[in-house]
């Protein structure tokens, strides 16, 4: 006698396994949404989401993070990331303290540049420790001759960063641990310059496979 048929019970379906999705939420809708497009592939599946001006404090663009998304699908238990990268900017140490501590609390990455992001392309053609007067002083060393002498925010320069790309990484990790030796808190305005930019640089190129 056949064995009877097993009525089909929808809660022991298991749900496809999807890959995970790194949400990228960030101030600039140009000069970082241009760069991490570029780790987008069958493998890294990368969704970027720039942020309109009034969320821009780092502590606004934290806890209104996840509401930014495009897609309700975030699932941090398969795998999903979601990173906020900013700048320093005006914000002060109450702020970036507030924005580290929302950001723990709920699971989020922080990519962090003091002064500006663009400090993050400086540091593939030179190592710069010492102190930065804000984005226009990165600016004109990193438009310096042998750089990129025609940087502007609208120009995508990543086919042009990417040789050097490990140099940066080596070189961002150099400062971060001048910084810990002396005792300075990264997501300060006082560690400039820094940036960890880098962390989520290795960990999109980790996904590629």
């Amino acid at each position: 006698m056949a064995g009877m048929r097993k009525e089909y019970d929808p809660n022991k379906v298991k749900r496809r396994k999807r890959r995970p999705i790194i949400y990228i939420v960030c101030e600039g809708k140009e000069t970082e949404t241009k760069y991490f497009k570029h780790f987008r592939s069958r493998s890294c599946l990368v969704d970027i989401v720039p942020i309109s001006s009034k969320h821009k404090a780092a502590e606004h663009l934290v806890k209104h993070a996840k509401s930014l998304l495009s897609q309700s699908d975030y699932f941090p238990k398969d795998g999903d990331q979601l990173w906020c990268v900013f700048d320093c900017d005006d914000n002060t140490n109450a702020q970036l303290m507030n924005a580290v501590a929302y950001a723990g609390k709920h699971g989020y990455k922080i990519a962090y540049s003091n002064p500006c992001f663009e400090y993050w392309y400086l540091l593939h053609f030179v190592k710069q420790n010492n102190h930065l007067n804000g984005a226009d002083e990165v600016l004109r060393l990193l438009q310096s001759k042998g750089r990129l002498e025609k940087y502007e925010k609208s120009l995508d320069v990543f086919a042009e960063l990417l040789p050097y790309q490990w140099e940066a990484v080596q070189r961002a990790k150099e400062r971060l641990n001048q910084l810990y030796k002396d005792n300075v808190v990264i997501l300060s305005r006082d560690s400039n310059p820094a940036t960890t930019v880098h962390e989520l640089v290795e960990y999109l190129n980790s996904q590629q496979s």
